[in-house]
């Protein structure tokens, strides 16, 4: 069996606390996309652990782990990441993590390049986490990318890279980047990395058997480089589709796909935000909902749930269930908006159907629905009986504008605990 949980949003919903509920029972945990620029924050028996790169199904001490081939992995963060872990108690999580040779490395190039291709262009940046993904993803596309498997080749991988730092020098002069630096830290590298590197086909093949496969997804479905707010988006695909070929999964296989949904909207970086709320009430929802980037720690813009880009997101992840997060966060507010439909330039209404041109989604503007509030606490409400009646009468809404996607869970803090769990 195999579940698969995604952002159904801008990212940030909150994924981890779901992967990490979902891993206890995993028996394997694959990330499928993007790189050092996710983040999941996980709260485990009071130690609170930041995970990027790596699956957070490290938690669980029976749960092997795979970063599998649509990702690119810093290798220097992936060492760091693994190390912070074993300090923090999970000293086995080194013997239970894999990463498939057709992943690609991500150099300090990649980093410096991208600072150079965001300052490049002005007031239009994508507003990247500056971490080297777009370019290494890039070089990926283009067939000039360096593959994990690769590095144990030392000829291979160090023309490959020299390549890659003339071919960067070519278009941009002289860069703040010592190739020969990089080169000498991967002979480590080398010798290190060489138990974790495996041909994933053989892996899965081992493992497909397995009862209980998870599937981690990073980042969300608006940050999907086919289906997102492009060019604002990240350079991985991001939904159902992009899991499935990353790691070969059998479609037939997956039975569940989980959405996570914050009950509010939050995105980082610049881009088409369309419940965006520059005022008091967005201020509040930003100190409230402590919305700083796990990856970046940049402050993310806040808005109202916006069920027009749910829907569009259902339609094309096929959620089976939801788990909608920070749910206590909207306690203390009078009344609570919710974005039903767009009305856009041209005056048409559209209640499922994102615009693909960012100038247009700029232009467009939301219908709301206001709902009361229930100004009362909800932080740490472990069953669905317990909650105000206004916070169910808000989730069952939510359920219905979504076509009837059950919310399965809901969370009510940010601890482990904190989540309700509906039959």
């Amino acid at each position: 069996m195999v579940s698969i949980v995604l952002g159904s949003q801008w990212g940030d919903e909150g994924k981890g606390k779901i992967t990490d509920m979902l891993s206890q029972q995993a028996t394997l945990c694959c990330r499928a996309a993007g790189g050092h620029n996710a983040g999941h924050t996980i709260v485990h028996e009071n130690v609170t652990y930041d995970f990027h790169i790596l699956p957070s199904g490290l938690v669980s001490p029976s749960c092997i782990n795979l970063i599998g081939a649509g990702t690119v992995v810093h290798v220097p963060s992936f060492f760091k990441e693994l190390g912070q872990l074993e300090t923090k108690g999970l000293t086995s999580a080194g013997k239970r993590i894999f990463i498939s040779d057709r992943a690609h490395v991500c150099f300090d190039l990649h980093s410096v390049v991208d600072g150079l291709e965001e300052k490049g262009l002005g007031g239009r940046k994508v507003g990247t986490t500056g971490k080297g993904i777009g370019p290494c993803y890039s070089d990926k596309a283009a067939r000039r990318g360096v593959r994990i498997g690769e590095i144990l080749d030392e000829v291979t991988f160090e023309r490959k890279l020299r390549t890659l730092d003339t071919s960067y020098r070519a278009r941009f002069g002289d860069l703040a980047y010592d190739v020969e630096e990089e080169i000498a830290r991967f002979k480590e590298y080398r010798v290190k990395l060489q138990p974790y590197i495996i041909d994933q086909l053989e892996f899965l093949q081992q493992h497909e058997n397995s009862p209980n496969i998870l599937v981690e997804g990073a980042n969300a479905l608006m940050l999907d480089l086919d289906h997102g707010t492009y060019p604002f988006v990240t350079s991985s695909s991001t939904g159902l589709g992009g899991a499935v070929q990353a790691l070969a999964l059998n479609p037939q296989k997956i039975k569940n796909v989980i959405g996570v949904l914050k009950a509010y909207t939050t995105r980082v970086g610049s881009g088409p935000f369309p419940s965006e709320q520059l005022n008091a009430e967005g201020e509040k929802l930003q100190s409230v909902g402590r919305e700083f980037g796990v990856t970046t720690g940049r402050k993310r813009r806040c808005g109202w749930l916006d069920l027009v880009l749910a829907r569009y997101s259902h339609a094309i992840n096929h959620y089976t269930a939801l788990n909608l997060t920070k749910l206590d966060i909207l306690d203390d507010f009078d009344e609570i908006k919710v974005g039903v439909a767009y009305i856009l330039p041209n005056g048409k209404r559209t209640t499922g159907s994102f615009p693909a041109d960012p100038n247009v989604v700029e232009k467009l503007e939301v219908e709301y629905v206001t709902l009361p509030g229930w100004k009362s606490n909800t932080m740490g409400v472990t069953k669905y009986e317990d909650l105000p009646l206004n916070a169910r009468a808000y989730i069952e809404f939510i359920e219905r504008e979504i076509g009837g996607v059950p919310i399965k869970w809901i969370g009510t803090g940010p601890a482990r605990e904190h989540m309700i769990a509906r039959a």
